[in-house]
């Protein structure tokens, strides 16, 4: 069976590191510059994005907003995973832009059954 590809995009590559290495059970991609967040996306045809929302050349927003206005990535499902919300906020709010969010730090298992919610078959 194929593993699900998911596309990190933080600006600590240490934190993409290390998803990378605590999920093996998907094949993920890091991307640690948001500026080249939609070209990668586009090579790679994830099956979903976790997007961190600050980062110093490209907020998570906008570019939420940017790959929802390309064709081949409309549908792609995005969840934010940040540290600008608590898990307290962050379970309350369900929320950001209408993407879902996690708060970081986040367990595996937290992380691992919010992938598996909004992948898409």
């Amino acid at each position: 069976m194929k593993k699900k590809r998911i596309l990190v995009v933080d600006d600590e590559p240490g934190f993409t590191h290390l998803l990378k290495l605590v999920l093996p059970i998907y094949d993920i991609r890091e991307e640690n510059n948001p500026t080249r967040v939609i070209e990668v996306a586009q090579e790679f045809k994830p099956d979903l994005i976790l997007l961190d929302i600050i980062m110093p050349e490209m907020d998570g927003g906008t570019l939420a907003a940017k790959i929802r206005e390309q064709p081949l990535l409309r549908f792609v499902p995005i969840v934010f995973l940040t540290a600008i919300v608590s898990t307290r906020e962050a379970e309350a709010r369900k929320t950001i832009d209408g993407h879902p969010c996690l708060a970081k730090p986040v367990t595996k298992d937290k992380l691992v059954e919010c992938i598996n919610q909004y992948l898409v078959d």
